[in-house]
């Protein structure tokens, strides 16, 4: 599956910007999902993940209650809703999928096997 982020943009702190994970070829269907960030001198950092079965969800602590991560896979999209935005979310942010026929979420980027070009948020203060 190729996936495609978009979404990405410049928005003042306290704002809100959606994200949109597509699945180009083909569907999310059988897929596990993650977003993860990575900002400028730093690590990659884990932000949502979804499983493919029951949609069980995971957020670090970070972004707990501010993110939100959801599905249409009618739209073969997974989408991830920010809301009060803060400088420190700013980062380039990348989707990721893999096969998964499981409840699991897949917290760590090395679990992924398929990675989108990344769409640069910036927050500022």
């Amino acid at each position: 599956v190729q996936v495609v982020e978009s979404g990405g943009g410049l928005v003042r702190e306290g704002g809100s910007l959606k994200l949109s994970c597509a699945a180009v070829g083909s569907t999310f269907e059988d897929y596990a999902v993650g977003w993860f960030r990575q900002a400028p001198g730093k690590g990659r950092e884990t932000v949502s993940c979804i499983s493919s079965i029951e949609e069980n969800t995971h957020y670090p602590d970070s972004v707990k209650g501010r993110f939100t991560i959801s599905t249409d896979r009618a739209k073969n999209t997974v989408y991830l809703q920010m809301n009060n935005l803060k400088p420190e979310d700013t980062a380039v942010y990348f989707c990721a999928a893999r096969i998964s026929f499981s409840t699991l979420c897949y917290a760590r980027d090395d679990d992924y096997d398929y990675w989108g070009q990344g769409t640069q948020v910036t927050v500022s203060a």
